[in-house]
């Protein structure tokens, strides 16, 4: 090798070290800062989105809480939905729940992604941690993972009047419809789950274990990080075979609908 051609090489080499560096600080970042990743294998590239702490909506919750905030989540949701690299979703949850519609309104984008996703209860999924559970296309928990199932609860003022419970309980009714519409379980069970006594001691409500959750029909199968993985390939695959069916009949989306 003449030395013009070595300087090119160690030029393009160190070139391409930097940018390494750079790919793999951006990619800490996004881990240390939204608790997000991307991995990419031969059998797909998905999207690792985790919730954690307690969900933060419209009002900042004090720095010593771990929150994850829905002004992060919803604009990587739609990252994820736009970007031809993605294939997948896995949601990884573990956390007390938050604000509600906050909450609400991360599941509901997540339910109407056409990417195929795959959400994992680890530790908890409790409250509005709930709705965000089932709004994958298949669900899993963790063994020793409990999820609770509450009413709606309100800190703060409240004024005693007739139109404060029928508020309560029109927005409590969009979270039954939503589970419903999203799991097995139906709409009479989960608000018998919802509004039991004696299991919560200041409380009413239900906290369901790893199987508990999978034999009402909340969670579709208990398992851990290996089966929540497994599942999303095997999505992801589906998706790409269907999607080459269309390409060679000539058939979009909208017409096999």
């Amino acid at each position: 090798m003449t030395g013009n051609n070595r300087n090119i090489f160690n030029e393009t080499y160190t070139e391409k070290q930097a940018a390494e560096q750079v790919n793999n600080k951006e990619n800490l970042k996004k881990i240390k800062e939204l608790g997000t990743t991307s991995v990419s294998s031969k059998k797909g590239n998905i999207h690792c989105l985790t919730v954690i702490g307690q969900i933060e909506g419209h009002m900042v919750l004090p720095p010593q809480n771990k929150t994850t905030k829905y002004e992060h989540v919803i604009p990587q949701l739609v990252a994820i939905e736009e970007s031809d690299e993605i294939d997948g979703l896995l949601l990884i949850l573990n956390t007390v729940g938050g604000d509600v519609e906050a909450g609400l309104a991360i599941a509901e984008m997540i339910a109407s992604m056409q990417k195929p996703s795959v959400s994992l209860v680890l530790g908890g999924g409790h409250s509005i941690g709930v709705p965000m559970a089932v709004s994958t296309d298949y669900s899993f928990i963790a063994p020793s993972a409990t999820m609770t199932i509450h009413p709606i609860r309100l800190s703060g003022l409240v004024i005693g009047v007739p139109q404060t419970y029928e508020y309560f309980d029109k927005m409590q009714e969009r979270v039954v419809q939503f589970v419903s519409k999203n799991s097995r379980i139906s709409r009479e069970k989960f608000r018998e789950l919802m509004l039991k006594t004696g299991e919560l001691a200041n409380d009413v409500g239900t906290v369901l274990f790893g199987q508990e959750a999978v034999e009402c029909g909340l969670i579709d199968e208990v398992g851990g990080l290996e089966d929540a993985l497994k599942k999303l390939y095997e999505l992801i695959r589906e998706e790409k075979e269907r999607n080459a069916i269309n390409e060679s009949t000539g058939q979009t989306r909208s017409e096999l609908q």
